[in-house]
């Protein structure tokens, strides 16, 4: 029997092939319905530190996608994360680094050569005189 045509689809990712012949244990899971966020998550490192290695490595694997894709560099989209993250963690949210624009660079005026000077010795013992 066919499903009915409201029932509504939840579209979860596929688990690597790795895992599933490996085995091992998912330990966060994170999706959107009704652009609200549903997270579940086992509590499974002693530490709770070993969370933010953990967010670190999602951020640079999330880097790493969207450098892929081509639009951004992997650099910017671990800096665009880390603001936002520090942002709703309370910090104050610091402007995004602007991309360099390729500029043609006014050649350098050119300089007079400076002068060699002069210096007194200030110690300098006075000469005697021929007799």
């Amino acid at each position: 029997m066919p499903p009915p045509h409201d029932m509504r689809i939840y579209e979860a990712l596929v688990i690597p092939n790795d895992a599933l012949d490996k085995g091992g244990m998912e330990i966060l899971r994170a999706g959107l319905v009704d652009d609200e966020l549903y997270v579940t998550a086992r509590r499974v490192f002693k530490d709770p530190a070993t969370w933010g290695e953990i967010l670190g490595e999602i951020t640079q694997r999330l880097g790493r996608i969207y450098a892929a894709e081509g639009e951004y560099k992997a650099k910017e989209v671990i800096a665009a994360i880390e603001n936002a993250f520090a942002a709703e963690m309370g910090a104050p949210r610091i402007a995004a680094p602007r991309r360099k624009r390729a500029t043609k660079r006014k050649p350098a005026a050119k300089r007079k050569p400076a002068r060699a000077k002069t210096t007194k010795r200030a110690n300098k013992r006075p000469t005697r005189k021929a007799r």
